[in-house]
Formats: C-alpha cells, sequence, structure tokens
C-alpha cells in the first residue's frame, strides 16, 4: 500500500509551521527555501507520487494535491516549488499507467532527485535554439520561472530545432543541471512568490543525446501533449493557491474580530470566506477531472481545465483582497502576513493559460475553431 492521507498531511502539519517560521524574511531577501528540501525529502514528499515499484510513496494524485493546498496554506513559495516538481512527476506516472516509458520515476523514487520544469515560459514555440551535432543536438536558450532551479537535478524543457527534411519541430528532453553548459542566473527579483527560486536556467550549447529525445512536435500548433500537461499540472499547481487563499481569510478573520459590529467589515469578511469556497470548489471538480491519472487526454476536458484554473486564480485572489478589505488598515502592515499572501497569490495569473488567452482559447473552440491564433 502507498502512503495515507493522512500519514501526508500530518507530515505536512508537523513541517509546515516550521516553513512558515521566517516567510517574512525570506521574502523581503529574496531567499530560496532551499532548506525545506531536506524535511520534503525525509517526509517522502518529493518521492510521494512516484509508485512503490520505483521506490516511492504511492500516494494518489488527489492526495498530493491536498498536500499541496494545505503546504500553500503554510508557505505558498515551498509548495509552489514543490508542485513544479510534482506535476512533472505526475507526467510520468501517467505515461507509466498508459504503458510508455517513464524513465525518471526511478530517479526521483530511489534518488530523490528533484525536477525542474521551464514549460509556463515555452508553452507552444518554445524558445532557444537546438542545433544538429553527433550523436545528438547543441542547445541553447534562456528559459525563465524556474522554480526550485537552485536545488534541482534535472531540468525538463525544450528548444525548437529546424529539421532540414520536417522543418520546425521542437524537442523535448531533460538535462542534468550540473551538465557542462547549464548555468543559472540571480535574476529572481520580483513581485510575490519570491522564495521559489524560480531563476532563469541558462543553456549554452548543452549536448543533448539523440535518444533523450522524450518527444518531438510540430511547432507552434497544440499538440495533443499539451491535453496531458494541462490535466497533470494545473490543478496540482493551483492547490497552492487554494491553500494561500484559505490562510488569508483565516488572518482575516481573527484582525477583523476587532471591528466585528461594523457592516462593511461584515461583509468584506463574507465576501472573502465566499470566494475561498468557490475557489476551493472549482479546485477540487480540476482534481476529479483528473481522475487519478488515469484520464484519457482531451481537448474537451483540457478546455474545462482552463477555464477552471482561470475561476480559481481570480476567486483565490479575490478572497485575499477581501480579506486585506476586512482587516482594516491592520492588514496593511507587512507583520501581519496579508500583504505578502496579496502578493503571492497575483503569480497565479502566469500559470498557462492567463485568464484572458483563456478565454480566447475556450471562444475559438466554441465556435469550431483551431484554439490557437495565426
Amino acid at each position: 500500500m502507498g502512503i495515507a492521507t493522512s500519514s501526508l498531511l500530518e507530515a505536512v502539519e508537523e513541517i509546515g509551521p516550521q516553513f512558515e517560521v521566517g516567510a517574512a524574511e525570506r521574502d523581503s531577501s529574496d531567499e530560496f527555501v532551499a532548506s525545506h528540501y531536506a524535511a520534503l525529502k525525509e517526509r517522502g514528499l518529493i518521492s510521494a507520487l512516484v509508485p512503490e515499484e520505483f521506490g516511492g510513496g504511492g500516494a494518489s494524485y488527489a492526495e498530493v494535491a491536498e498536500v499541496l493546498r494545505r503546504l500553500g496554506y503554510y508557505d505558498g513559495p515551498t509548495a509552489l516549488a514543490l508542485a513544479m516538481h510534482q506535476h512533472l512527476v505526475a507526467a510520468q506516472v501517467f505515461n507509466h499507467h498508459k504503458g510508455r516509458p517513464a524513465p525518471l520515476l526511478a530517479k526521483v523514487g530511489s534518488e530523490k532527485l528533484v525536477l525542474v520544469s521551464t514549460g509556463a515560459r515555452d508553452w507552444l514555440e518554445s524558445n532557444g535554439e537546438a542545433l544538429a551535432a553527433e550523436g545528438g543536438f547543441r542547445v541553447s536558450g534562456r528559459k525563465s520561472f524556474a522554480s526550485g532551479s537552485p536545488v534541482g537535478d534535472l531540468v525538463v524543457t525544450s528548444a525548437p530545432f529546424n529539421d532540414p527534411k520536417d522543418g520546425w519541430q521542437v524537442l523535448h528532453f531533460a538535462v542534468p543541471m550540473r551538465s557542462e553548459g547549464v548555468s543559472l542566473e540571480n535574476d529572481w527579483r520580483v513581485h510575490g512568490m519570491r522564495a521559489t527560486g524560480s531563476q532563469t536556467v541558462v543553456l549554452d550549447s548543452v549536448f543533448v543525446p539523440e535518444g533523450s529525445i522524450a518527444l518531438r512536435r510540430p511547432r507552434g500548433g497544440f499538440h495533443d501533449v499539451f491535453n496531458v500537461v494541462i490535466h497533470v499540472a494545473i490543478p496540482l499547481i493551483v492547490s497552492v493557491y487554494v491553500g494561500i487563499s484559505e490562510r488569508a481569510v483565516e488572518i482575516a478573520t481573527g484582525l477583523a474580530k476587532k471591528r466585528a459590529g461594523d457592516p462593511v467589515v461584515q461583509f468584506a469578511l463574507g465576501e472573502a470566506c465566499s470566494a475561498a469556497m468557490v475557489a476551493a470548489a472549482c479546485r477540487q471538480r480540476m482534481v476529479e477531472i483528473s481522475d487519478g491519472l488515469d484520464f484519457t487526454p482531451t481537448m474537451e476536458r483540457s478546455n474545462e481545465l482552463l477555464a477552471l484554473k482561470s475561476h480559481v486564480v481570480q476567486q483565490a485572489r479575490r478572497a485575499v483582497e477581501c480579506a486585506m478589505e476586512a482587516s482594516g488598515g491592520a492588514g496593511f502592515y507587512r507583520s501581519n502576513g496579508l500583504e505578502r499572501l496579496l502578493r503571492d497569490v497575483r503569480a497565479g495569473d502566469f500559470h498557462p493559460l492567463p485568464a484572458r488567452q483563456q478565454m480566447l482559447h475556450t471562444g475559438r473552440l466554441a465556435l469550431g475553431l483551431d484554439p490557437v491564433t495565426g
């Protein structure tokens, strides 16, 4: 049997409050949560989703999503960095369920390797370039928003390649972070989620063997692989933002009690609570759609997930905004934590697809058009 949900959540309840200590200082200094990874590995959270046969915990997708939600309540940056790792693991588990190669599962299970994603920046077109070389390719590019990269072991990324025969393609592959030509820029100085360590990964003529290419696809179009990515990634990512909204409502409730007789405070807190509930309900539906990673990827379900993602992010953000309003002037002080949560929750807008792009995508599908413009 795999790890019980209760055991995973017990681990979060033990280490979460420890992670929360110093969150304000890390936010102020842009310090990455590197020290948290030892506990994440020790408690089996890094490898929780990996099947037991590969040395992992055998936890379900829904269980890991719940872990990320609760960890987001305590420390959003740690939860988000972990979510970026977990959705790559989830893609490998999905492939394993479908009888396809999943070479990273054993590495994560036995060695507790940390995977780093660059997909948000790359999306359909990818960036950089891959040039043909003897036995493989030489890849160069700059991959931003690579959460967890300072402690990452493998970067899972892609690069465009102009094939002499088939034209522009995108190659998908994983590269060890310690490979020659791989470096990190110290450039993660941002509005929110400052402790995620989402530095830019720089690839400078990095050799990628032909055998490491996991997928080739036409560049620019909406490939079926994105239906898989949306199913495995987005419910885990939004779980973090739901946790943040729930923490904000709790803080605001404590602060608002000092002015409990004020109808404006009552309304603002009620709106915050309602928004957090809606975000949680939409998030739950997303987890259900991903069906324990036993789903059949379809454009219809991906479209629903993207629409729900927009609502989770909007409602989670609204919950924190209203929490700030309900708290009054007290919420404006950094010492109460709401100001940081308000900045952190806004990062949800930047995960694929941002709301306006999602609405364009959904509208085009409704009209029977290809979801990709141009």
